[in-house]
């Protein structure tokens, strides 16, 4: 929700975007959460934004 990488992921491989969270916080426990922050940040500058949709015009 911050930088919307987990979001991403989910729309990419076409799976909800809860369980990549839950995932990510999950291997955040794991790891002492410092390489997830690390790999989240490097994946929110590299990851290219989702171009913007027009507003449908009535």
């Amino acid at each position: 929700m911050i930088a919307g990488v987990c979001g991403g992921i989910g729309d990419y491989f076409n799976i909800d975007e809860t369980l990549v969270r839950l995932a990510v916080v999950l291997i955040a426990i794991v790891t002492k959460v410092i390489p997830v922050v690390i790999i989240y940040l490097a994946a929110a500058i590299i990851i290219p934004m989702e171009p913007e949709v027009p507003a449908a015009q009535s």
